[in-house]
């Protein structure tokens, strides 16, 4: 049971992240295994179509090894790009809902080349895949990310506005506060007049 459980928290991150940290391995792994086809058909095409003499010189094979060298090397680099392509419209879903809700997300170059947290990464994977016959198949074509209207988003603006009518509170009784000391001031200013006045009378009548 312990072990259940410290799998569901490796990533330390809540049940909803998790299945949609799921769902983006699921899809990453569908895409590596059609490429990794892809890859053998170069060399099954080879087979079949080159490897069909009994006896090569050297620079023939050579030229099959440099050929196939050639479509390898532009299929990994097909495939390369299309997943730093792919991770940057993630990010861009993720960026863009955070800014609907005024946030600034920051990202840690250097974590992507952490062997620990790889390592990591690769258990989860195999935790939650290598069993996946036993598990309920999640849906990865439902709808692009909307702002979540419950859990910690939610919160988060709860506080805010909490911390902000609060503050307001503050400031309307610092300023009841400052009217009350100025009219004091002002009354305290006229009985002042009023006694200047009075012994400059005095000071007349005794002239």
């Amino acid at each position: 049971v312990s072990c259940r459980i410290r799998r569901h928290h490796e990533l330390g991150l809540n049940e909803h992240h998790q299945n949609e940290v799921i769902n983006y391995m699921r899809f990453a792994r569908s895409k590596r295994g059609l490429r990794l086809k892809t890859v053998d058909s170069c060399f099954q095409d080879l087979k079949d179509s080159r490897l069909v003499e009994e006896t090569f010189t050297i620079d023939e094979v050579s030229e099959v090894l440099n050929g196939l060298q050639a479509v390898v090397h532009s299929e990994v680099e097909s495939e390369l790009i299309n997943t730093a392509y792919t991770n940057v419209l993630l990010l861009r879903q993720l960026f863009s809902q955070a800014e609907k809700w005024y946030l600034k997300l920051q990202t840690d170059i250097s974590e992507l080349e952490n062997r620990e947290l790889l390592e990591q990464v690769a258990e989860f994977e195999k935790a939650e895949f290598v069993s996946s016959s036993k598990k309920p198949i999640i849906d990865i074509t439902k709808p692009k990310l909307v702002p979540i209207n419950e859990g910690g988003t939610t919160e988060l603006l709860n506080k805010e506005i909490l911390r902000l009518q609060q503050e307001n509170e503050k400031l309307k009784s610092r300023l009841k506060t400052i009217e009350i000391q100025a009219v004091n001031a002002l009354d305290e200013k006229s009985k002042l007049e009023r006694v200047l006045q009075d012994l400059q009378l005095d000071q007349e009548n005794q002239q």
